[in-house]
């Protein structure tokens, strides 16, 4: 049994690989971005993301992090939304808005009755219009 070395996504160095998939230099800048976020939030309740990316320095992608992980509560912070990740629109919880999800349902249920009358259509040609290896030996 090895050491299990594997690069950093997020900054590239090697390191070794025994709980989280980054390196513990980059964990610890987390949790700093983290207590940045957290901080500016106790004093602001009524920041937005891009107000809390602009004060901190943190990215949005990482607030955005933060809030799907639990770590910052949309409860406490009401104006606290991070972007759609279909269209971008500012949602409050899930990871697609009302919209992009109402489209997916549509897509899926379209999908599955193209996929269910193309089924009925391969049947019903197979069995009344296909040649059958018996036709071969019947008499006219």
């Amino acid at each position: 049994m090895g050491i299990n070395l594997e690069n950093c996504p997020r900054c590239g160095r090697l390191f070794a690989n025994n709980f989280r998939d980054i390196c513990p230099s980059c964990i610890k800048e987390i949790e700093e971005e983290y207590e940045k976020c957290l901080k500016y939030l106790r004093e602001e309740k009524m920041a937005t993301i891009q107000e809390v990316h602009e004060a901190t320095g943190v990215s949005i992608r990482q607030i955005t992090k933060f809030i799907k992980e639990g770590r910052i509560s949309v409860a406490n912070n009401p104006n606290m939304m991070y972007p759609c990740e279909v269209c971008g629109v500012l949602i409050r919880d899930g990871n697609m808005c009302d919209s992009c999800r109402t489209r997916l349902v549509r897509g899926f249920a379209a999908a599955a009755r193209e996929d269910s009358q193309n089924g009925q259509e391969f049947g019903d040609k197979r069995g009344n219009g296909a040649y059958n290896a018996i036709d071969k030996f019947r008499s006219p």
